[in-house]
Order: C-alpha cells, then sequence, then structure tokens
C-alpha cells in the first residue's frame, strides 16, 4: 500500500460540525493512513461570508467561490455541513454530477431528496453517505444499512431529538413546567434560539423518514410523517404517566404492517421497563425489531461539534478507503421496494385521556358509551376527587384504529358535561 497517498477533500460550511470535522481530520493526522490507507487533505473550506473571522483553520482554505471546489479536480470528497435545502441541494446535485464523493449530515435534504440525490449517486459511480444525519454519533444508519441487512426489520423506534428528550427528562425527575425546561436547555445549549424545529417534531420526523427508508427498503418522505411535538405536555400528565407506570418520550415510530408503512413522531407514554424509557437528558436511542435480529437498541450522543464530527469522520474514512480499493458507489440507495405509506387515522393506537367534567351520576358512563359505539376499549380509567363540581378522568384505551378514536372525541367535546378535554397522548 502506497502510504504516501494524499486524499483531498472540501469543507461546506465551518459552523458548529465544521469546525469539528476539521479538527478531528487534524486531530486523527497520520491515523488515517492506518485506517483508511492515505492521509487526507481539507483544500477547501467553502463560508458565506469571508470577511467574518474564523479560527481553528488556516485563513487560506476559505473560499465563498462554489465553482473553486467544484472545478478542482483533485478534491474527491465533498463535506457538505451548511443544513438546509438550498444551497447544499443544488452543490451536492452538482459535486455528484462531478464524480466527486459526498458525506453529508444534511437530514432536512435527505428526508426529502435522498431518493434523487442516492440516484445521481448511483449514476455517477459515487459514494453519498449521511451516518450524521441521524442520532449523531450513534451508527445507526450503518446499522440498518449493513449490520442488520440479514434481518427483515418491522420496526424501528427512536428517542432521535436531545433537545426534547432533555426537557422531558427534567419535567420528569424535577417536575418542572415545560417552559422552565426548554428555558433551561436554552441556557445549556441544548436548544436553538428558535426551538420549533425540535419541539414541533419536525426535527426527529425528518430522521424518521429516513430511517424507516432504509429499514424497509421503501422511500418515505418528511412530508409524510405525521408530526406533534411536546409543547402541550404538563407536569400532570408526567404524574399520570408514572401513576399507571409509564414515562413520556417523544418518539419517532416506523413499522412495516402488512397493507404498508405507519410512520408518525409523537409524545408517547411509554412502559418503565421498555429500554426507551431509561434513555435520560440529551441521549439518542434507536430500539429497532426484526425477524432474525429479535430486539436490539443503539445509544449514545445525539447531537454536538465533536459526536456529529465523529459521525461524519466515520463516513470520510469509508469513501477514502472506496477511493483507494476502487469501489465508490458499492453502497447506493437501498428502497428497491414501493410500500404505500399509511394514512394517519388508519393506524392503530392506545391513548392517554385526561378530562375535565361536571361531577354528576353517569358522566364516565356517557364517555365509555361513546368510546363504546366507535369501537374503542378502555383498558384503565381513573377518576379523582371532585373539586367545585369538576372531576378529573383519566382513561387509557386499548389498541384502537385511530379514525376511531378521533370520532369519539369529537362526540366527547361536545357532550353538555364536558368542561375541558385537557390531554391526548399517544401510548407505546
Amino acid at each position: 500500500m502506497d502510504k504516501r497517498r494524499v486524499i483531498r477533500a472540501a469543507l461546506l460550511g465551518f459552523g458548529t460540525v465544521g469546525s469539528g470535522v476539521y479538527l478531528l481530520a487534524s486531530r486523527l493526522g497520520e491515523e488515517l493512513v492506518n485506517k483508511a490507507g492515505a492521509s487526507l487533505e481539507i483544500r477547501r473550506i467553502l463560508v458565506r461570508n469571508l470577511d467574518k473571522k474564523r479560527e481553528g483553520a488556516d485563513p487560506a482554505l476559505f473560499t465563498d467561490n462554489w465553482n473553486e471546489i467544484l472545478e478542482d479536480e483533485e478534491i474527491q470528497i465533498v463535506i457538505e455541513l451548511m443544513g438546509g435545502i438550498e444551497p447544499a441541494r443544488t452543490y451536492v446535485s452538482e459535486a455528484l454530477k462531478a464524480g466527486k464523493n459526498v458525506v453529508t449530515a444534511n437530514k432536512d435534504l435527505l428526508a426529502e431528496y435522498g431518493g434523487e440525490l442516492l440516484e445521481l449517486a448511483k449514476q455517477n459511480g459515487c459514494d453519498l453517505m449521511f451516518e450524521a444525519s441521524v442520532a449523531g454519533a450513534v451508527p445507526i444508519i450503518r446499522a440498518l444499512k449493513q449490520s442488520l441487512a440479514g434481518a427483515e426489520l418491522t420496526e424501528v423506534a427512536g428517542i432521535v431529538n436531545g433537545t426534547t428528550n432533555y426537557i422531558l427528562t427534567k419535567m420528569s425527575e424535577v417536575s418542572m413546567d415545560y417552559r422552565d425546561a426548554l428555558e433551561l436547555a436554552m441556557k445549556k445549549g441544548y436548544a436553538e434560539a428558535d426551538p420549533t424545529a425540535d419541539v414541533e417534531g419536525y426535527d426527529a420526523g425528518r430522521k424518521i423518514a429516513i430511517m424507516a427508508s432504509i429499514a424497509f427498503n421503501s422511500r418515505v418522505t418528511f412530508s409524510q410523517v405525521p408530526t406533534e411535538g411536546i409543547t402541550k405536555i404538563t407536569a400532570k400528565d408526567i404524574q399520570y404517566a408514572r401513576d399507571f407506570g409509564y414515562v413520556i418520550k417523544l418518539l419517532g415510530i416506523a413499522k412495516k404492517e402488512e397493507d404498508g408503512i405507519e410512520v408518525k413522531v409523537h409524545p408517547m407514554l411509554v412502559p418503565e421497563d421498555h429500554p426507551l424509557a431509561s434513555v435520560r437528558s440529551s441521549f439518542n436511542a434507536v430500539f429497532v425489531r426484526g425477524d432474525a435480529c429479535d430486539e436490539a437498541m443503539f445509544m449514545g450522543r445525539g447531537a454536538g461539534k465533536m459526536p456529529t464530527a465523529s459521525a461524519v469522520m466515520g463516513d470520510v474514512i469509508d469513501v477514502m478507503v472506496n477511493i483507494i480499493h476502487g469501489s465508490c458507489g458499492r453502497m447506493g440507495c437501498t428502497c428497491y421496494k414501493n410500500i404505500p405509506v399509511k394514512e394517519e387515522g388508519s393506524t392503530m393506537s392506545k391513548y392517554f385521556l385526561r378530562v375535565q367534567v361536571s361531577d354528576r351520576p353517569g358522566a364516565l358512563a356517557n364517555i365509555a358509551g361513546v368510546l363504546g359505539n366507535n369501537n374503542v376499549s378502555i383498558a384503565q380509567v381513573y377518576q379523582k376527587r371532585s373539586e367545585n363540581g369538576v372531576a378529573e378522568l383519566v382513561i387509557i384505551t386499548d389498541r384502537v384504529m385511530e379514525r376511531n378514536f378521533n370520532d369519539s372525541l369529537t362526540v366527547i367535546r361536545g357532550m353538555t358535561a364536558m368542561k375541558e378535554v385537557s390531554s391526548v397522548i399517544r401510548v407505546y
């Protein structure tokens, strides 16, 4: 092996993750010769504003001209860490068409345009790697594509957003309300100044779309994923969940059923003895179920400068090995099936329902009657002592068709005895 070989790469973006990748590549240095068969040179770094002061890299490496990278035939790997759809989509597409391999951490891009970009990679004999797009340092993409390829997977369920898991952990363990927990997450750096993508479930929705596509070998896009965030979860919900033997987590869930793929993101009551229930703070975890592999769980840091940089560099090393051995493009798109994605109303779930009703005889019986008329069975019920003529009822249903439950809920909301539907949360 020629240990003097140098493989040249370009970074697109030098923010938190980009600077982490540069640092890690520099730190690995000669280790890469042993790990990949060549050394790595970061030849150019694309940024939007050349006038912004940056530390940690030679200023001569920075450019705001994409064509300098695209037209440099010595650059064989483009590492896209800009985020968002555009201009990332254009840059990645042009890089692949130019025969350059791409490593990206861009979940937004992969969740909507992964199929298109993987096809481009195939046409041009290039690698498109994206381990860091889901769950940071947790090696779930590689596991789904390679390690578990021999099993027929039926379920992927994950806590794949560290911000919301941190918030729910604080609400559960130290009885914080949502607003205080969110403020603490911002102070700790776990939440962005605008936390909407995290707390409304959009971030998790993009990640579960990517994982479902790989796990079931059929394309799922973010637009097909119903999402609900954690903004309505209260301390009272968490306490009731604990009383019933559950903890509340924001889960992305994908299941392969006989009639299609069920995929969604919702806060859910998770049984205390399930492996996902013990995942605390900002950690991520993905639980997988399959015929041959039975059950497996992958856990680790899901975000942050160096955990994400670690996942990116793992992909870069894989690409370097493929370049050395002339095998780029060997791991292309795995979506060779065309399984329909089920509509939300046709999926099955258990529900936690908390309501406030006038404390009068027959109120519970009337609600039970409405549920029963819509084929919704009750598994557990709890009635709190009346205060000021209002009683609180908590009901957990059996597994039901979601449209049947929603039809019940419409009738329940209109009942004369109904004061408030306080919470509706799915049960895992």
